[in-house]
């Protein structure tokens, strides 16, 4: 028999599965998509994200695939203003690991597969979930087919797919939206050997551009904008990251290109009955930060705890209730963090710009406020 219904085999539904299969728990993962997404999407992982993931094993791998980010600096007008070490934030980890997110997940379906084989289904589109006494039953379909298809009992459902979460929807539970005037274009180009593993903040007058080293000689760029581009390309990207910063990305080398508006939800309750929510289905951060595919995976650490002492007899009830009082704090605290990340890079007019420039430099100056300021960043 199933002890545990997970929905969603991104990087948080796996790390899950690994957890819970590791302990001898019995888990089946429902994903609606055939194959992973090779879209970069997701690339910073925190030092808290990467010791819960060496639970599993896949840290060291996956710090071996990676770029680890041991500094920062804030660039405006061509003059440096600060800069950020992250030498403090972790014995082990001490840096922000750039991976891209098909790799991330890659790695993490491997783990689940050499766990169990048969623990990943893929193209299980959840179409009902229903309560009946002491289990919880999931239906599901394959992408092409009509009706409930096959159905899948457990004591514990878990809801880990994503922001537009069909298992929240399922359940009535509702969200609570924020919106930003904040827009941003990305791309990742062939880097051009310039601060080699550093991160980069450009604090310009326009609004700020953010460029991240990625794996296999490339670089992250991410531009705000005034409005929505969807149509912009990579040369137009190339221009806009040209003008700002005086660097002039590769057009030809470009690898991904994405617009983004983003936002913050916050489901009104992360428990029902028998079913919990995780990761984005629980709370959707802006990915200004990179914080939001860390804090589902901070949830899962939780979460697993939780359900391998209620598979073994312990009330889960005041625990699952502290659970949501905890983790609810965790996005609260995530989306202030976010929400202060998109406030410091929106235009201004030069003299807050110099402003804000010297008060950045000040702290940045400051070795207990560099400290404070990089754990903050990592999340702790």
């Amino acid at each position: 028999m199933t002890d545990v219904v997970i929905v969603g085999g991104g990087p948080v539904g796996l790390y899950l599965a690994a957890l819970l299969l590791q302990e001898g728990v019995h888990v089946r993962v429902l994903e609606q998509r055939l194959r992973r997404q090779l879209h970069s999407r997701a690339i910073g992982i925190h030092p808290p994200a990467l010791t819960a993931l060496d639970q599993v094993g896949v840290a060291g791998a996956m710090v071996d695939a990676g770029v680890p980010i041991r500094s920062g600096t804030a660039l405006s007008r061509g003059r440096t203003v600060g800069s950020m070490s992250f030498a403090t934030v972790s014995d082990r980890f001490p840096f922000v690991l750039s991976l891209p997110q098909f790799t991330t997940e890659s790695l993490l379906e491997q783990r689940v597969r050499d766990l169990d084989s048969s623990a990943l289904i893929r193209g299980a589109r959840v179409t009902a979930v229903t309560h009946d006494g002491g289990l919880v039953t999931v239906a599901a379909a394959a992408p092409d087919e009509c009706g409930s298809g096959r159905q899948i009992s457990a004591p514990i459902l878990v809801a880990a797919d994503g922001a537009r979460s069909s298992v929240r929807r399922l359940l009535h539970i509702g969200v609570h939206t924020t919106t930003y005037p904040d827009h941003y274009v990305m791309g990742d180009f062939a880097a051009d050997g310039d601060h080699e593993q550093q991160a980069v903040l450009y604090l310009e007058p326009d609004g700020i551009v953010e460029s991240f080293p990625l794996p296999g000689g490339l670089r992250r760029w991410v531009v705000r904008t005034g409005s929505p581009c969807p149509d912009m390309d990579a040369a137009g990207l190339s221009r806009l990251v040209h003008h700002r910063t005086g660097v002039r990305p590769d057009p030809s080398t470009n690898t991904m290109l994405s617009s983004f508006s983003p936002r913050s939800s916050m489901a009104c309750r992360l428990v029902a009955g028998r079913a919990v929510l995780v990761g984005d289905a629980a709370h959707e951060i802006s990915p200004i930060g990179g914080q939001g595919m860390n804090l589902g995976w901070l949830d899962a650490a939780e979460l697993a705890r939780i359900i391998c002492a209620a598979l073994a007899g312990s009330p889960a009830g005041g625990e699952l209730r502290d659970y949501a009082s905890r983790r609810g704090k965790a996005a609260r605290r995530a989306r202030w963090q976010a929400g202060l990340n998109m406030s410091l890079g929106r235009p201004l007019a030069l003299p807050l710009l110099g402003f804000r420039n010297r008060a950045f430099g000040a702290l940045a100056g400051f070795p207990s406020a560099n400290r404070l300021v990089a754990r903050r960043f990592t999340m702790q």
